[in-house]
């Protein structure tokens, strides 16, 4: 079982200061055939514009989890963390029994480009909780390598989900087969570049969902970044 989603059949949102791209039915978009994969519910490719972002708003149940491409994100929360995430890192906030929080772009003249990703956690009423760290990235040139997961770890944030997010950069011509076992379920977003999955041509902003017991080999056809999700 394998499934391309098309970059070109995302629901986009366009009002101003922010320019998005939803990977699953997400606030106006709604696509039935695009309502998540397992515990994977939300991917939303953003792009804001100088001094712009989200205001103050209420989460509640999700892993909610930041990846910038380029630029800054400033985040602040009803917990009393505010920081700078940067790309090269990642954030997780669990949102559990009730969070408040702001993402807004505090450069005045660049703007940010981020992926924002959802995850349905493995009960509800979780405490709520916040945690950033620095990404292995010289790893993550040679190998798939854990960003996000049940159990953290260096270079890795803890998630309360039966789910593991891995950061893969190979460089054109590289070659991998993509790490799902069998029993388990994989999704691959594509964030830069152009990649073959099994003689498949696939682009920034596709995403392709599988089971772990497919063969499925990547090939580089240009430098890519992307996310794989190891999911139950």
């Amino acid at each position: 079982m394998t499934k391309i989603h098309d970059r070109h059949a995302r629901g986009r949102v366009q009002n101003g200061w922010l320019d998005g791209y939803h990977t699953f039915s997400f606030g106006s978009f709604h696509d039935p055939a695009r309502m998540g994969f397992r515990a994977l519910r939300v991917i939303n490719e953003d792009r804001v514009i100088p001094g712009m972002g989200f205001a103050t708003h209420p989460h509640r149940d999700m892993e909610i989890i930041t990846y910038v491409m380029s630029g800054e994100v400033a985040h602040r929360d009803s917990l009393g963390n505010g920081s700078s995430i940067f790309p090269g890192e990642i954030q997780r906030m669990s949102a559990g029994t009730g969070i408040r929080h702001s993402e807004k772009n505090p450069s005045h003249s660049e703007g940010v480009h981020l992926l924002q990703i959802w995850i349905e956690p493995d009960a509800i009423g979780h405490k709520p909780s916040y945690e950033q760290t620095k990404i292995r990235l010289d790893a993550a040139k040679e190998d798939f390598t854990l960003i996000a997961g049940p159990e953290g770890g260096k270079g890795a944030v803890t998630i309360h989900q039966d789910a593991k997010l891995s950061l893969y950069t190979p460089h054109e011509g590289d070659r991998k087969t993509l790490p799902i076992a069998t029993g388990r379920y994989g999704f691959l977003q594509i964030i830069k570049g152009q990649i073959s999955i099994n003689g498949q041509d696939m682009h920034a902003g596709d995403g392709l969902e599988f089971e772990g017991r497919d063969a499925m080999e990547l090939v580089a056809k240009t430098d890519a970044e992307m996310i794989l999700f190891d999911l139950a």
